[in-house]
Formats: C-alpha cells, sequence, structure tokens
C-alpha cells in the first residue's frame, strides 16, 4: 500500500458512478446507446438525448428503467438549436438533482467529396461534431464544476489521419480533439476532459461491402474490428478509474493508427 506524502491530503479511491447523472447524447441507437447501457450497469443515472429516433431512445429508457426504477429519463432536441442546449442541463438537474458526466456522442457522418461539398455538408458535420460539443459543454461547466465531474468527448482516429472523401468529417474531428484538450485547460482542476477516438467499431448503417471491411480491418495490428462496448468500456474508466487523467485523447481502434 503507497505510503502517504506528509503534509498531502489522501487522494480518494475511484469509485463508481452510484448517485452520479450522466449526460449520453445521441444515445438512442448504437454506441451511443451502448454507452449509455453501461454507465447505467455501474451505477449511473442516465439522462439520454435524442433527436428523431423517438422510438429506439422510448424502449432504451424503458429498458434501464425495468433495471432500476426511476434511474433514466428522456430528452429530445437539436443539437444544432444552441439556445435549447441548456435545456438538456436543466433536465438532467431537475430530474436527478446534478450533472456529474457530460459524453458527447451525437454525430454526423457521410462522405463529402472535394467539388461537391456544399455550406449545408459544412454546417451540419461541424455543427454536430463540433459545435454542438463546445456549446454543450458551455452550458454544462457550472454544474459540472459543482460537481468535479467530466466531459467525454467521442472524437475519431480520423480526426489525426483523414479518412479520403471525408474532408468536412476529418476536419471537424480535428477541431474536436483540440477542443478536447483546450476544455481541460478552460475547465480544470475543477472537472477533467477527455475524448475518446474510435477506429472500425461499428459499420455504417449503410453498409460497408465485406471486401472493404476485411481490407481495414487488416491494418489493425490486432487484425480485427472492435465493438461498440470496446468505445463504451473506455468512457467508463475515465468516468470511473482516471480521476487524474485529463486533456487525453484514447484511440480505440485496434492499433489502427500505428499502422497506417
Amino acid at each position: 500500500m503507497a505510503q502517504q506524502t506528509p503534509g498531502t491530503a489522501a487522494t480518494a479511491e475511484p469509485s463508481g458512478l452510484r448517485g452520479k447523472t450522466v449526460l449520453v447524447t445521441g444515445a438512442a441507437r448504437r454506441v451511443g446507446a451502448v454507452i449509455a447501457r453501461t454507465l447505467h450497469a455501474a451505477g449511473g443515472n442516465l439522462v439520454l438525448h435524442y433527436r428523431s429516433s423517438a422510438d429506439d431512445a422510448t424502449a432504451l429508457v424503458t429498458e434501464l428503467n425495468a433495471l432500476r426504477p426511476r434511474s433514466a429519463t428522456l430528452v429530445e432536441c437539436d443539437l444544432l438549436e444552441t439556445a435549447r442546449l441548456p435545456t438538456l442541463v436543466e433536465a438532467a438537474v431537475k430530474e436527478f438533482g446534478s450533472l456529474d458526466v457530460l459524453v458527447n456522442n451525437a454525430s454526423t457522418f457521410y462522405p463529402t467529396p472535394l467539388g461537391d461539398i456544399t455550406e449545408m455538408d459544412w454546417e451540419d458535420l461541424i455543427g454536430t461534431n463540433l459545435k454542438a460539443p463546445l456549446f454543450l459543454a458551455q452550458a454544462a461547466a457550472a454544474r459540472l464544476h459543482e460537481a468535479q465531474g467530466l466531459i467525454v468527448n467521442l472524437a475519431d482516429i480520423h480526426g489525426v489521419k483523414p479518412l479520403r472523401r471525408y474532408p468536412v468529417y476529418s476536419v471537424a474531428k480535428a477541431a474536436l480533439i483540440m477542443l478536447t484538450r483546450s476544455l481541460a485547460r478552460e475547465l480544470g482542476p475543477h472537472v477533467r476532459v477527455n475524448a475518446v477516438a474510435p477506429g472500425p467499431v461499428l459499420w455504417p448503417d449503410d453498409g460497408v461491402d465485406r471486401a472493404l471491411q476485411e481490407k481495414i480491418t487488416q491494418r489493425t495490428a490486432l487484425k480485427r474490428a472492435g465493438s461498440a462496448e470496446d468505445v463504451a468500456r473506455a468512457c467508463l474508466f475515465f468516468a470511473t478509474e482516471a480521476p487524474y487523467v485529463t486533456g487525453q485523447v484514447l484511440a480505440v481502434d485496434g492499433g489502427r493508427s500505428i499502422g497506417w
């Protein structure tokens, strides 16, 4: 057992999320839903944000409340409507009394090959992947300060190495990585801010042919795709096991970013 340095206070051991309030954006489906389930299983009370996937969101909140009554609630919002973002924070505080963890998961992802990029593409991709996380963090800052809380941003390995035919998305995720580091400085010492950067963990809804899937996974060090659960466990690590970690980006990519 480590000895306490004379004249210093003992550091509290990391604990679970029991009694903590977690807001997850884009929580109705895919990675967001898995993150929500994982943090709920760790004891957290969940505020599940959705925009248009009302049926999936309702099914998830019903599932979580069946496991632990009155432990999850829904909030609908278009994250591009910046003026509405404080209502997400207010919903968390009204329902559970605090906001301890903000997971900026909501994202849009689609190709924007050079020559075909529209201003609407720019506004949407930058808006969901960068603008919304910034303004939601700003809206949540005071409550997170009170709670000695945490922000986890869902970045992407293509925020470091650009994805061909996706320049606007890649730029947005690169900026989100810098936002993570900037917010860690702005909000410290009371609020930690980190990011998870997934690699090939979940294929897009519109599908990726098997040949391309195989090509991508063979470029990872582990020679396989990951899972949404891998991403969720990284979020859980930041929330429960990393009290001295801030301003960091954790790649969950099977080594894809080291092999390129």
